[in-house]
């Protein structure tokens, strides 16, 4: 069964394909083949984060189903893993 891609597994092939195309050192070819696969997979990537960003519209909507904007808490300490 294949491995279902995430969002973390593209961006990290996605900055692979960038540090590739950026080499100059790529025929003309390969270099294109790369860069559409770059865009397939940031299209895959924003298709990912739009579908993140109804969720939590969804999950943070107010009785009525209208969006509440609320200012995001962070918890954690910078310094703590130091």
């Amino acid at each position: 069964m294949a491995k279902k891609k995430t969002f973390e597994d593209a961006m990290m092939q996605l900055e692979g394909i960038v540090q590739e195309l950026e080499s100059g050192n790529l025929e003309l070819e390969k270099a294109l083949k790369k860069f559409e696969e770059g865009v397939r997979l940031s299209r895959f990537c924003f298709d990912k984060l739009e579908e993140t960003e109804k969720k939590i519209t969804v999950l943070t909507s107010d009785a009525s189903g209208n969006p509440r904007e609320t200012e995001f808490e962070n918890n954690t300490d910078p310094t703590e893993d130091e």
